[in-house]
């Protein structure tokens, strides 16, 4: 993760696959995380939280954020991982040997001759152990994906302040509809625009050259764009194209 992608979002308690916001606070500084975490205080101040979840990758996994979260009425489901050492070392504990069975949900891709299965469990048996702000459910993450014979698989864990009364079936839809985000939109902004390659570091220009990328992403999706990248190199070679969506003919 880079200083460019503050990768945290808000969600309204009632619509699991709809993000209310983005934390758009990209380009923040040099200083990479440290510059992140500072700025995170403030976008959360910024948004009304009550009644929503707030999904946060690995770096959001604060104590303090996890606390102003709640005491303006919100509720957090965040990736834990080295970073916060203890609380990884207990749900990792968890996982390998549980004291009860887990509340188990999965979820099965098929891309062409990609097979992702997608697993989340839930348990509330380190709720009184944990010390930390309003955690009730630890979870485990599995991802396994076949493909021409060769299996992968990929685990993580999180935490939330969500009861048992939150299950997995739907612990599991925000967790891909965070990564879902991730990948449709800082995917865009890293790779297709190529912000993660940009040189550009110095003082506020990284976030003054985030606002044309934000602005063309934009006018791209409210054209009804589905591949940023294809439209890029429609609106490249039509320059005509590229003009309609400013509103402006040759």
């Amino acid at each position: 993760m880079s200083a460019r992608s503050c990768q945290g979002y808000a969600w309204w308690q009632g619509m699991p696959m709809g993000p209310a916001w983005c934390w758009p606070k990209r380009g923040v500084s040099t200083r990479e995380q440290e510059a992140e975490l500072t700025v995170a205080p403030e976008v959360l101040h910024a948004l009304p939280l009550e009644s929503r979840v707030v999904t946060s990758d690995a770096l959001y996994c604060q104590r303090h954020l996890c606390q102003q979260i709640l005491d303006r009425g919100g509720d957090y489901l965040v990736i834990v991982k080295g970073n916060q050492e203890k609380l990884y070392a207990a749900i990792e504990l968890l996982s390998a040997e549980p004291p009860e069975p887990f509340a188990t949900a999965q979820q099965v891709d098929k891309h062409g001759d990609r097979v992702e299965v997608r697993r989340l469990q839930t348990s509330t048996a380190l709720r009184e152990y944990l010390d930390w702000p309003g955690v009730q459910q630890g979870c485990e993450i599995e991802r396994i994906t076949r493909q021409k014979g060769t299996v992968t698989t990929e685990v993580r864990y999180a935490i939330t302040s969500l009861d048992e009364m939150t299950g997995p079936d739907t612990l599991l839809c925000r967790v891909r509809g965070h990564w879902s985000i991730e990948n449709r939109l800082h995917w865009v902004r890293d790779v297709t625009l190529g912000e993660d390659a940009s040189q550009v570091r110095t003082g506020a220009a990284p976030q003054v050259m985030a606002a044309p990328r934000n602005i063309v992403i934009g006018l791209l999706q409210q054209a009804g764009s589905a591949n940023i990248a294809a439209s890029l190199r429609h609106n490249g070679w039509s320059p005509g194209a590229a003009l309609q969506l400013l509103g402006l003919q040759l």
